[in-house]
């Protein structure tokens, strides 16, 4: 069975919506042979990246930049997993108030650096989470789920 990864700091009712959106989309019957493991961004491990087979990152716009909890987790997770998951796809979900564009950015730079390849348009959301927002992100969490079949 293939597993998808979603790696993601939620600190906001806004990050909660637009996760759940992704898990809804990313849990559908014809995606039954697809795990989806849900991890918060401070306790998602090496380990959980290893045994994943793609990738679905959600992050506050902090600053301008991703959340420093997500943050973390590419740095524990950079060097174990350079090597060994290179190709394997991802996806990106980012919540901000005004601006969204230095997370993805920095998001873009560091799966870069790590190989994986980009699935769809990363899901981009400043203000109020719009019904069109919870769409694309049920639609992120479904294609990139559907690229594991």
């Amino acid at each position: 069975m293939a597993r998808l990864l979603v790696v993601h700091h939620t600190p906001s009712p806004a990050l909660d919506t637009m996760l759940r959106a992704v898990l809804d989309g990313a849990d559908q019957p014809e995606l039954a042979d697809v795990e989806v493991v849900d991890r918060p961004a401070l306790g998602a491990t090496a380990t959980d990246v290893l045994d994943a087979d793609g990738f679905v990152l959600g992050t506050p716009a902090n600053l301008g930049y991703l959340s420093g909890a997500l943050k973390h987790f590419f740095d524990t997770v950079y060097y174990p997993c350079l090597t060994t998951t290179v190709g394997r796809p991802w996806g990106l979900y980012v919540h901000g108030n005004d601006d969204v564009d230095g997370a993805i950015t920095a998001a873009d730079k560091i799966v870069t650096g790590l190989g994986w390849t980009s699935v769809a348009d990363p899901v981009r959301c400043t203000g109020e989470v719009t019904a069109a927002d919870r769409d694309a992100c049920w639609e992120l969490g479904a294609v990139v789920a559907a690229t594991l079949l």
